[in-house]
């Protein structure tokens, strides 16, 4: 960040961690040397998570990113991504129940999960993010950002929309899939469900497919259900106009889970928004991270606080 914009904390906020070493407050550190990241254990309250920390160099200073995953995903989804992100501070999470993060005692909703990430990025030592959510996780990142809009500096939201009650869904054929996580432990079924729940390259592109597999570690069925039972009847509809924060909304045209008319009307609703649409299904963020990279980083770097009129957005 510029550091003329840094000549007073926003209130609520907290003075940034130095580079590099948020990943000491992890228990159980592990460096991979391959992805570049720290990953380790913290403790909020009951709660473990498993967090992982892609620090961006004693040399480069700034806004870090937090990336909140789509349901049941683990952090290691995100890595072909932030591996591309040169110079920016990546933080991921595996939410409760996902990944190696162990499931929470009982339920909770979506307001409570934000609640927790805020006070994992107190532990952290960080003050202001940028904030990326996808699918489900843009679900998390915009009741993030409507809790705690000081905390927020810019927000991108992938593949995502609205909440399932203002959604204009997909083919309730393939939605029914999303309800067991079994892709995460079965590979053999991934293969076969990928074509029709993802769209996009994995249609025709088994290189695709197996990026995912490589990628998917299996979680815990209960925590995979509290993450459904976490978004039931919730919406950001309401709130929308509180959301003033420059956001990236990125969609693929070939989405069957979150159909690309959403990400329209969500980018015309936004008071602060610029849709960016990438010839591709619901994991471009995966089979497209090159590009997907190019766009967060030039988004994130970028001067000003209006992106575009909601006209030019809907119309993209």
């Amino acid at each position: 960040m510029n550091t003329a914009t840094m000549a007073r904390t926003p209130a609520g906020a907290r003075a940034q961690a130095s580079p590099g070493r948020a990943s000491e407050r992890l228990d159980e550190l592990q460096i991979d040397a391959a992805s570049g990241l720290h990953v380790g254990m913290v403790r909020i309250g009951a709660q473990r998570l498993r967090v992982a920390i892609r620090p961006a160099g004693a040399s480069r200073s700034g806004v870090p990113l937090l990336l909140c995953n789509g349901i049941g995903a683990n952090l290691e989804l995100a890595v072909p991504l932030v591996q591309r992100l040169d110079g920016i501070e990546s933080v991921l999470f595996d939410a409760p129940g996902a990944g190696r993060s162990p499931a929470p005692k009982r339920p909770y909703r979506l307001f409570m999960l934000a609640r927790l990430l805020r006070k994992l990025l107190d532990h952290l030592g960080y003050g202001q993010v940028d904030l990326l959510g996808v699918s489900w996780g843009g679900g998390l990142a915009q009741q993030f950002a409507i809790q705690y809009p000081q905390r927020v500096r810019r927000l991108v939201l992938a593949a995502t929309a609205m909440g399932g009650v203002t959604m204009l869904p997909g083919d309730p054929r393939v939605l029914v899939k999303m309800v067991d996580p079994r892709r995460y432990l079965d590979k053999g079924y991934m293969k076969r469900v990928a074509p029709q729940l993802y769209g996009g390259r994995l249609r025709e592109d088994p290189q695709a497919i197996r990026l995912f597999t490589d990628h998917a570690r299996g979680g815990d069925r209960t925590g995979y259900r509290y993450q459904l039972l976490a978004m039931l009847g919730w919406t950001s509809l309401p709130w929308l106009w509180r959301m003033r924060q420059p956001t990236l909304v990125l969609a693929g045209d070939d989405d069957p889970l979150v159909p690309l008319v959403n990400a329209r009307l969500h980018a015309w609703l936004l008071p602060n928004a610029r849709l960016q649409v990438l010839h591709d299904g619901h994991l471009f963020m995966l089979t497209q991270a090159d590009e997907t990279a190019r766009l967060i980083s030039r988004f994130l770097e970028a001067g000003g606080a209006q992106l575009r009129s909601r006209r030019d957005a809907a119309t993209q």
